[in-house]
């Protein structure tokens, strides 16, 4: 049943283009509650001992004569990724609901994205991974160029680049798997024994492919940039799916693959992600740009799951799958307050410039929601946020001990630029002359009238919320279908 995730959000997305535009955004949300609902029926329905291995769910015969068949699977792992999928979706197309112009094409792209993130987390056969995984590039560009704003196209193409950069490292990778063992489905060349020569550089090819797309430090730049240039909707789906699509295409098949080449270099990948996670918290604690500040703080919660997945535990690996579960929530809640809710209504994302507004007072709600956030961010224990760090970093210490130490100082520096946003966005000193009025903000001395916080804002805020807390409060429900997919593999050390 969980396959119905992906025809039903292409069906909803080919929907679009015919229905008359009063019905679109109707459309959007009963499409992605859909795959949302699908998610959740697998997770209640699906026996925790069935999700031990990626088990099929669909197999058909597609270019046979290559050995291509349209094959999906499901285990611990990839539910996890469907559910954070789902409500990243449901809460975008509630954060975009009044979106005016070219509706249908907007929630048309979006659809699309997130039809082809549910493909890439259920596919069994490597070509059609490969084929979900690019699909997204396209959708993303549109939805970046068209729709965004700060330096759009550029913005745009700089995240197409360097995607199908990566794209090429990862084509490279798939056929060096396929030459070599004769078959695509990722069951089988999991179990097949690639000689240790091959595997000591197919590994950081396919890998860096991937890699690229999960915002691994040097490569991340295109990350701040594209979240800045994207609409609201874009840098939700950016931070809290796309982004995971790279590091969980890492683990299912370069690190499944490539087990030993993985071996080789999983010290430079611990390295990476340590520099990665200090490195963009440091900058993020520069930014004056509140949406720049999140898109650092993204690259830097990446680098936790680089470095769960780099150490090679179970309980590291697990951790890291369920921080790309927390971060996509997190992100993505975060990247709604600053551009749903702030933005339209001061029409800046200066940090000083919000400084003087004392917002907390004028939009209530969209305070608490940064608190929220921030605090899930920080990682306070009762939040998802905690419950996926300190199970990495425990992980982690049995293999990379000095990796924990040097990632703490990163971790105070994520406490204390998210400190340093919440307080400008919403806790600074009222200018004198500047007018508020609860759920109102002013933008200049001469009072202009602005739009309240909306419902279905309030409706994506609190599914978001409801998300980290549930997670947070009870992360056993997530790691007990984690961690028997993840010893499955055979990578661990």
């Amino acid at each position: 049943m969980i396959a119905w995730t992906i025809y039903i959000t292409f069906g909803g997305a080919v929907l679009l283009l015919l229905l008359p535009r009063t019905f679109a955004r109707w459309s959007a949300l009963l499409t992605t509650i859909a795959g949302l609902v699908l998610g959740l029926i697998a997770l209640v329905r699906t026996p925790i001992a069935d999700l031990a291995h990626f088990t099929t769910i669909v197999r058909a015969p597609w270019v046979p004569e290559l050995g291509m068949n349209y094959h999906l699977a499901i285990d611990g792992v990839s539910l996890t990724m469907v559910l954070v999928t789902g409500i990243s979706a449901v809460s975008t197309v509630l954060f975009s609901w009044d979106v005016e112009d070219r509706q249908n094409e907007f929630f048309f792209w979006l659809l699309l994205v997130v039809a082809g993130c549910y493909g890439v987390f259920l596919s069994a056969d490597l070509f059609l991974f490969f084929a979900f995984y690019e699909l997204v590039i396209v959708p993303k560009y549109f939805l970046i160029a068209v729709f965004g704003s700060t330096n759009k196209e550029y913005g745009a193409m700089k995240l197409t680049l360097y995607s199908f950069f990566g794209g090429i490292f990862v084509f490279i990778g798939v056929l060096i798997a396929y030459v070599t063992a004769g078959s695509l489905d990722l069951n089988q060349l999991s179990q097949f024994q690639f000689s240790p020569q091959l595997q000591s550089w197919a590994f950081p090819v396919l890998f860096l492919g991937f890699a690229v797309l999960a915002g691994i430090w040097p490569l991340h730049t295109w990350a701040p940039t594209g979240h800045v240039a994207a609409p609201t909707a874009g840098s939700m789906l950016l931070a809290g799916i796309v982004m995971k699509l790279g590091s969980y295409a890492g683990l299912r098949v370069a690190m499944n693959l490539f087990p030993q080449g993985f071996q080789m270099w999983s010290k430079w990948i611990a390295f990476l992600a340590v520099v990665g996670i200090v490195y963009a918290a440091a900058v993020a604690l520069r930014q004056r740009d509140l949406k720049f500040v999140i898109g650092y703080s993204s690259v830097s919660h990446m680098g936790f799951v680089l470095l769960g997945l780099a150490a090679s535990t179970a309980l590291s690996v697990s951790g890291a799958i369920l921080q790309m579960f927390s971060h996509g929530v997190i992100a993505a809640l975060l990247f709604a307050v600053a551009g749903r809710m702030i933005y339209p209504r001061t029409h800046t994302r200066e940090l000083d410039a919000l400084a003087g507004m004392n917002l907390s007072r004028a939009l209530p709600f969209a305070a608490f929601t940064f608190v929220i956030a921030a605090a899930a961010s920080m990682g306070i224990p009762g939040f998802s946020g905690f419950a996926a760090e300190i199970t990495i970093l425990i992980g982690v210490w049995k293999t990379y001990p000095l990796a924990v130490w040097i990632t703490g100082a990163g971790m105070v520096l994520v406490a204390a630029f998210t400190l340093r946003a919440l307080k400008q966005s919403f806790f600074g000193e009222a200018e004198a002359g500047v007018h508020l009025q609860e759920g109102r903000v002013a933008l200049d001395p001469d009072w202009i009238e602005q739009q309240s916080i909306t419902a279905a804002e309030k409706c994506g805020a609190c599914l978001l919320m409801f998300a980290t807390l549930a997670v947070g409060l009870y992360p056993k429900l997530l790691l007990d279908r984690i961690m028997p997919a993840v010893e499955a593999m055979r990578f661990l050390k």
